[in-house]
C-alpha cells in the first residue's frame, strides 16, 4: 500500500492485516556527493515500489525520510525512532527502515531490528526493463530478510 488517499482508506478499513510499515531512508546532498545521494534515492525508491507490489495488503509504504548527508546522525536516529513509535502506537507491529547508505550500519543498534541496509546498484545507465528485472531480484533477496525479521519479532 502506498501513501495516497485510496490506499489509506483501505489501510484504515483493513488495519488488522497491514502489520508492517516501510520507511525509505534516503540522503540528500547538494555538494560533492550530490550524485551519490541521487543514485541512492533512485535505487531505494525503485526498490520500495517493487517491494510494495510484492506485499500489497500487508505493508504500508511511508513517504521517504530524507536527511542531509552532513546532518547529525544522532538527531536523525531520534527522528526515525519517533516515527517508529508513532507507527507502533497506531497499531503497526513491524517498522522497517530501508536504506542503501552504509553510514546507518554504524547506528543499527539504536534502531533495533528495523534497519535494512541494501547496497545500492547503479541504475543510471540501464534501460527500464533491465532496471525492473534487477529490482525483482533484489526484492527476492529482501523477502528473506523481512520474513526473518517478522519471525524474530513475532
Amino acid at each position: 500500500m502506498n501513501w495516497n488517499v485510496k490506499d489509506i482508506e483501505v489501510f484504515e478499513a483493513e488495519k488488522a492485516y497491514v502489520d508492517t510499515a516501510v520507511i525509505p531512508v534516503v540522503p540528500v546532498d547538494f555538494g560533492k556527493d550530490i550524485r551519490v545521494s541521487a543514485a541512492q534515492s533512485e535505487f531505494i525508491n525503485l526498490l520500495t515500489l517493487h517491494l510494495e507490489r510484492q506485499f500489497k495488503g500487508r505493508m504500508m509504504m511511508i513517504p521517504s525520510f530524507t536527511y542531509r548527508m552532513s546532518s547529525s546522525v544522532d538527531r536523525e536516529v531520534s527522528e526515525l525512532s519517533q516515527w517508529a513509535r508513532e507507527l507502533t502506537v497506531s497499531g503497526v507491529k513491524h517498522v522497517f527502515f530501508l536504506t542503501s547508505d552504509s553510514g546507518w550500519k554504524k547506528v543499527e543498534d539504536k534502531l533495533g531490528e528495523g534497519l535494512i541496509w541494501v547496497p545500492s546498484i547503479p541504475l543510471e545507465n540501464l534501460d527500464e526493463q533491465y532496471k525492473h528485472s534487477i529490482m525483482e531480484d533484489q526484492v527476492k533477496q529482501l523477502l528473506n530478510v523481512i520474513v526473518q525479521k517478522w519471525q524474530k519479532n513475532s
